[in-house]
């Protein structure tokens, strides 16, 4: 018994400083963007103290509400678009296919890429001058037009297209192993009643990879938060503003116009927002762990 005891303490004083890390790198840092919020910071932290009054402005400026409406837009089409485009690669290399290591790796060898090499990549191929569109226009198209780059009204859709082809190869692996992993007497009792292969996978086997799914969802949401450096490389925030995001808005006040009250206060925002798009999927899965205990 008092072998026992000394064996966990033995293990607390080895976590230690884990835990010390935790409280004072993590939350510490995060109380102290929550105080500096309520501030007047402008180049360096101040105490002099402004209640709600950086929190107003911020929601007075229309760059940060264009910046939420583009990190909305950006949200739910990355996301439901990686998840769509991951499933279907997925399914179609559950089906066997030859050379199907070859596939698997070349999908997924976009997501291996940093954020700034995607929008690099496909800065060059959406750019008017040198990628898809004059090569098309020198092959008799002369209207097709695929600039949306330099097009305010498509440049945050250029984004999105870009995140799609980088963050479908994280599905497309997480489908992948769910559907390897589902019972082969499913597959065999659907050919028997005669079920079409694509309903079999909508109805059958996409319902068993909703933990899958799930983890997968909440990898990109996360993703979704912070991006920054796709942004940069692919418009720069541009053409005008029409591509800024909250994580470009606040490190543009934080590091150019020197304004650290408004930039901690946008980023408590935004952490705001993290818990609001992570915290459903966690309970979600908290339920879910619940019932197959059998404790709901």
């Amino acid at each position: 018994m008092r072998f026992g005891k000394w064996r966990l303490r033995a293990a607390q004083l080895a976590l230690s400083p884990t835990w010390l890390t935790v409280i004072v790198v993590y939350l510490g840092t995060m109380a102290w963007t929550v105080a500096l919020s309520f501030t007047n910071s402008r180049l360096l932290p101040s105490w002099d103290w402004a209640g709600f009054a950086q929190y107003q402005r911020l929601f007075d400026t229309s760059k940060w509400n264009l910046a939420l409406q583009n990190l909305v837009i950006f949200g739910v089409l990355y996301v439901f678009g990686c998840l769509v485009l991951g499933f279907l690669l997925a399914a179609a290399l559950d089906r066997r296919v030859r050379f199907e290591s070859a596939f698997r790796t070349l999908f997924l060898y976009p997501y291996a890429m940093s954020f700034v090499v995607t929008g690099l990549i496909w800065q060059w191929l959406m750019n008017p001058t040198l990628g898809i569109q004059p090569t098309f226009q020198g092959m008799g198209w002369e209207n097709f037009r695929f600039d949306w780059v330099t097009n305010r009204t498509m440049a945050i859709y250029a984004v999105v297209l870009a995140g799609i082809w980088q963050g479908s190869g994280l599905v497309m692996v997480l489908a992948l192993a769910g559907m390897r992993g589902i019972d082969a007497e499913q597959w065999r009792a659907a050919r028997i009643d005669g079920i079409p292969v694509w309903r079999v996978y909508l109805s059958i086997i996409l319902p068993q990879l909703g933990p899958a799914m799930a983890a997968a969802a909440t990898l990109l949401s996360m993703g979704v938060i912070k991006t920054y450096d796709l942004v940069i490389a692919l418009t720069k925030g541009g053409p005008g503003s029409s591509t800024e995001v909250p994580a470009k808005f606040i490190m543009d006040n934080m590091f150019q116009r020197q304004n650290l009250g408004l930039a901690t206060a946008a980023a408590v925002v935004l952490l705001l927002s993290v818990v609001l798009v992570v915290a459903p999927f966690r309970y979600a899965a908290y339920i879910t762990a619940k019932r197959r205990a059998g404790q709901l």
